[in-house]
C-alpha cells in the first residue's frame, strides 16, 4: 500500500530514479545494429535473444554487474551475476543451461568472493558455469555472465506481446531482507533451499507451457514500475496501476517506504501480463512455490505508465514520447 505518500511523488521518484535513467542509453547502442536471419526470431528489448533450434529455441542474455554494486559488496556482486543472468532466461519461459563469465579483477581478495559468491548461486539454481574469459591485471574490477537457455518453441515469454485488455500481475517474494549491503536491493534468495529457489524459477516455464501468460520480465535495476515500463514501451502499450494492490513486505519493520520498494531490485521477482481470466490460475501457480502474486492493473493503449491512488492519477512514463530505452526510431522494432 501507498501509505501517506502521494501518489505524484511516487512517479517523480519512479521516473528519476538512476536505475530507470541508465536504461535511456540503451536506443543509440541498439541503432548500431541490425539483425538479418530467419533464426533470430526477438532480440533487443527482450530479456533474451530467441534463437530458432528445430523445434526449441535457444535464449542468449549477458548481464553487467553494476560497479558500485562490485565495490559495496564483491560476493553479493557475484551472487546477483549469476541470479540475474538465471531470471532473463526464466523470465522468457525458458530452462537456463550453463554460463560463462567475463571477469576482470585488480584484486586478489575480491576476486576470491566475487568467485565464492558465483560458485554458491551456480550450485543452488543447479545452473553450471562452464568457461570463461579473465583478466588478471586490469586496473578495476567487473565480472559479466552470458547464459544459455532453452525453451518450446510455442512457449516462449516475451516482452513485446502484451495486449491491450490483459491483467498486469506483479509476482514477489516477500520473505527476505533489504540487503545490507545494498539498500535497493531485496534479498529473498540466499536464505532458500536450492529446491524453493529452483521451483520459483521453475514457475515461469510451467505458465508459458500452459499459455497461461501474454508477456513478462523479470523485475530488474530500475524497479517494477519502471520493468513494466520496458515491457510495455516494446509491446507498444500503456497500463494504470493501483498503487494499493502492489505486493509490499512489512515496510515499517524493514525501515523503508513504499517509494523506496517500488524501486528495488526484489531478489525474485516478475511482471506479466494476461487474460484476466488467467489471473487466478497465475497467482495460484505463483502462490505455490512461496511468492505473493495479484493483479496490479491493466494494459490499455494510451502509451502511458500511470499510478492511482487514494488522492488520484499521476503518470509515471509517457512511452510515446520516447520511453525507457529509448527505442523509438530503431527501423524493425523491438
Amino acid at each position: 500500500m501507498e501509505g501517506s505518500q502521494p501518489t505524484a511523488f511516487i512517479a517523480e521518484r519512479i521516473r528519476a530514479y538512476e536505475g530507470v535513467r541508465r536504461k535511456h542509453a540503451i536506443g543509440d547502442l541498439v541503432r548500431a545494429f541490425t539483425t538479418d536471419s530467419p533464426d533470430v526470431l526477438a532480440d533487443f528489448g527482450e530479456d533474451a535473444a530467441v534463437i530458432r533450434n528445430g523445434e526449441n529455441a535457444l535464449l542468449l542474455a549477458a548481464d553487467g554487474i553494476w560497479s558500485r554494486l562490485m565495490e559495496a559488496d564483491p560476493y553479493w556482486a557475484g551472487y546477483c551475476a549469476v541470479l540475474v543472468n538465471i531470471h532473463d532466461i526464466a523470465a522468457m519461459g525458458g530452462r537456463p543451461l550453463a554460463m560463462v563469465d567475463v571477469l576482470s579483477i585488480a584484486d586478489r581478495a575480491i576476486c576470491d568472493q566475487v568467485l565464492t559468491g558465483m560458485r554458491e548461486a551456480s550450485n543452488q539454481f543447479g545452473v553450471p558455469i562452464v568457461g570463461g574469459h579473465l583478466h588478471p591485471d586490469t586496473p578495476y574490477s567487473v565480472i559479466d555472465v552470458a547464459i544459455l537457455g532453452v525453451a518450446r518453441l510455442d512457449a516462449v515469454i516475451y516482452s513485446h506481446t502484451a495486449r491491450e485488455g490483459d491483467a498486469v500481475i506483479a509476482a514477489i517474494d516477500l520473505d527476505g531482507r533489504v540487503h545490507p549491503s545494498c539498500i535497493l536491493n531485496w534479498d529473498s534468495v540466499t536464505m532458500k533451499p536450492d529446491r524453493v529457489v529452483r521451483d520459483q524459477i521453475d514457475c515461469l516455464r510451467g505458465l508459458g507451457e500452459a499459455g497461461l501468460v501474454s508477456a513478462g520480465k523479470d523485475i530488474s535495476n530500475p524497479g517494477l514500475v519502471g520493468t513494466l515500463g520496458m515491457l510495455l514501451e516494446v509491446s507498444g502499450l500503456g497500463a494504470e496501476i493501483d498503487v494499493d494492490r502492489i505486493p509490499v513486505p512489512d515496510l515499517e519493520a524493514h525501515g523503508i517506504t513504499f517509494d523506496h520498494w517500488v524501486r528495488m531490485y526484489p531478489g525474485m521477482g516478475f511482471v506479466l501480463t494476461a487474460d484476466p481470466a488467467s489471473t487466478p490460475e497465475v497467482c495460484s501457480r505463483f502462490e505455490a512455490v512461496g511468492m505473493t502474486a495479484r493483479e496490479i492493473g491493466r494494459v490499455d493503449s494510451s502509451r502511458r505508465l500511470s499510478l492511482v491512488g487514494k488522492d488520484g492519477e499521476a503518470t509515471v512514463f509517457d512511452l510515446a514520447d520516447n520511453g525507457i530505452m529509448c527505442l523509438k526510431g530503431r527501423g524493425d522494432g523491438p
